[in-house]
């Protein structure tokens, strides 16, 4: 298969096939707009995009900022886990692979897992989505934390799977605005009904993805 070279950051070149470059465009084309959306939130205010329809709570003392938390650290979790799953990474930038790592550990367990979980009980959709926001929150911190104990004991295919596990449910800031943008598009659902539906579409489907790449490639 024909491959190419990519080089996205001076210094490091990244040798691609034809369908890892689509993908990884396609990654950055999503990244770009969940860091649109990041943008909407500063100036940080009370009444901007999804807040405005959260205005029974943001009066709270830990909600508002449980909520800028977890926004804003989803802008570091996502590109700082992707660069965890490059061999050509892992082989030849060492350094800048750990770094990652560590960023994407400590993002995750110290602030969006724990801002996750926060906000999740005041999920629109009632308790149905409450749970599955608050579940997403339990196993991301979980899964992470794993990742991060089994590295540090040199367990690396155990710390594979666990970030595989991890990283499915970092992606779901993205499954779950586009599986929203299709059930709209193709049922035209009640507000809520779509909030129950992506809660859990969002994130479980990404994790029996990541369960089956696991069970396929990932040696035991």
């Amino acid at each position: 298969m024909k491959t190419f070279t990519v080089s996205l950051i001076p210094g490091f070149k990244f040798r691609l096939s034809l369908v890892d470059a689509i993908l990884l465009l396609a990654y950055i084309f999503f990244c770009y707009l969940m860091l649109l959306i990041v943008l909407q939130y500063i100036p940080m205010g009370t009444d901007t995009a999804f807040l405005n329809i959260k205005q029974d709570y943001i009066h709270m003392p830990f909600y508002l900022p449980a909520f800028y938390i977890h926004v804003f650290t989803a802008v570091l979790a996502l590109p700082a886990g992707f660069t965890q799953f490059s061999k050509y990474l892992q082989k030849n930038y060492k350094p800048f692979h750990r770094i990652n790592g560590r960023i994407y550990v400590f993002s995750v367990l110290l602030f969006g897992s724990t801002s996750g979980f926060i906000i999740g009980i005041y999920a629109n959709g009632g308790i149905l989505s409450q749970i599955a926001f608050c579940l997403l929150a339990v196993l991301w911190f979980y899964f992470t934390l794993m990742a991060f104990i089994k590295a540090r004991q040199k367990k690396i295919i155990e710390h594979k799977k666990m970030m595989y596990r991890s990283f499915a449910l970092t992606l779901s800031a993205i499954t779950l605005r586009a599986w929203k943008y299709v059930i709209v598009y193709l049922f035209e659902p009640q507000p809520m009904d779509v909030y129950r539906i992506v809660a859990w579409l969002g994130w479980v489907l990404n994790l029996i993805i990541a369960e089956i790449i696991i069970f396929k490639y990932i040696q035991k």
